[in-house]
């Protein structure tokens, strides 16, 4: 039986032109998956759905970004650092978390898990999703 599937990426994308943050669902095993990918990662499902996320998270570590790695691009998104976050779907991912500086860092890190939410960012011709750290936090920038 051949399998047909979905253009994940470029559903990926049309979907963040209208406003929307999505993933994968297994309508097996009920696991999102986000970045959305073919196949369910918990039960190896291979029909997965279209899922619009809660965009609530969690930021268990923070790491600043490197001055030689630093993309000039990010510079128009202000303050951010790169985290662990977890979905309240349950996914785990890498991620751009905005509204934390070197100065708030140490501060921050005691505080983990952090609250954040994701967001949609257009960038140079193309929207993507970071997360913001939640306004709780932003009392001291």
């Amino acid at each position: 039986m051949a399998i047909k599937l979905e253009k994940v990426v470029q559903g990926f994308y049309d979907r963040l032109e209208e406003g929307k943050i999505c993933g994968r669902k297994c309508p097996k095993c009920g696991a999102v998956e986000f970045p959305p990918v073919y196949a369910c990662n918990s039960c190896g499902n291979l029909e997965t759905e279209w899922y619009e996320i809660s965009g609530n998270a969690k930021m268990h570590s923070i790491v600043m970004p490197a001055a030689l790695s630093s993309k000039p691009e990010y510079k128009a998104m202000g303050k951010f650092a790169y985290g662990e976050i977890e979905l309240e779907e349950g996914a785990r991912l890498n991620a751009v978390v905005r509204g934390i500086s070197k100065k708030t860092r140490k501060e921050l890190l005691d505080k983990l898990p952090l609250d954040v939410h994701a967001a949609i960012y257009q960038r140079d011709g193309y929207k993507t999703v970071v997360f913001d750290l939640d306004e709780k936090y932003l009392g001291g920038n």
